[in-house]
């Protein structure tokens, strides 16, 4: 899409600090963090939300879960950390892309806040 921000991320059209990248994911620091470890996963192909996977991407998912282990491990997140993904404007989702934020660094609570 034209006009995602994520997509843009991506394709480094806008600057982000990258964090991981293969061949279906990126992942890069959030600019506005909630814990002293924000990650954001995204896949690089367009996927508007987790509402809209389906039999032809899903297994874009899987390379997502594999790159936030792979980061987790080289980052030391031994401690533990969040995964979270917001589906809609009404659970939180501010940028209509799938994405994932990885949360560590700090105790979390529940429900988050």
């Amino acid at each position: 899409m034209n006009d995602c921000l994520f997509c843009k991320i991506a394709a480094g059209e806008i600057p982000s600090t990258k964090v991981y990248e293969d061949e279906y994911v990126y992942a890069f620091n959030d600019i506005d963090p909630k814990a002293p470890t924000h990650i954001l996963f995204i896949p690089k192909q367009h996927i508007q939300s987790a509402a809209h996977i389906d039999g032809d991407n899903s297994f874009i998912v899987s390379k997502i879960f594999e790159a936030i282990s792979k980061v987790a491990k080289d980052l030391g997140l031994d401690d533990g950390f969040r995964v979270v993904s917001n589906v809609g404007e009404s659970a939180g989702q501010t940028v209509p892309h799938l994405h994932f934020h990885v949360l560590s660094g700090r105790d979390m609570t529940w429900p988050p806040g």
